[in-house]
């Protein structure tokens, strides 16, 4: 968060990146990032699992609301609509991919072991 805070309190941060890279696509990782070092926060503070991924995504949609209220008061930055949105969305996206990759990482730790004839060992 304070990453993101100390960028966007920047005219133009990273203006090689910016110039290259769609904006809002930007903003979907920043925010996919941000999403789910809350969310392993969260799980290692013992909050349930779906639990901890819905108040990430609360926490980081919220963060880019106030993020965008903060740019509104930074010389040559302004607040947009839109950039919470992508900010939202990869909120979600985050969330999303971070449960995907969990889930699939625990099924194989529980997947039975097999010998080459297809008998669990």
């Amino acid at each position: 968060m304070a990453v993101v805070f100390a960028l966007s309190a920047q005219p133009n941060p990273l203006p090689e990146v910016t110039t290259r890279i769609w904006d809002k696509l930007l903003h979907v990782v920043e925010y996919a990032g941000l999403v789910v070092l809350i969310a392993r926060a969260l799980l290692r503070e013992g909050v349930a699992w779906r639990r901890a991924l819905v108040v990430a995504a609360f926490v980081t949609s919220a963060y880019g609301a106030s993020d965008e209220y903060h740019q509104a008061f930074v010389p040559g930055r302004d607040s947009n609509v839109r950039d919470w949105l992508a900010d939202s969305v990869g909120a979600i996206v985050g969330a999303s991919a971070y449960a995907s990759a969990s889930h699939r990482r625990s099924t194989r730790l529980v997947e039975p072991r097999t010998s080459n004839a297809g008998r669990q060992l």
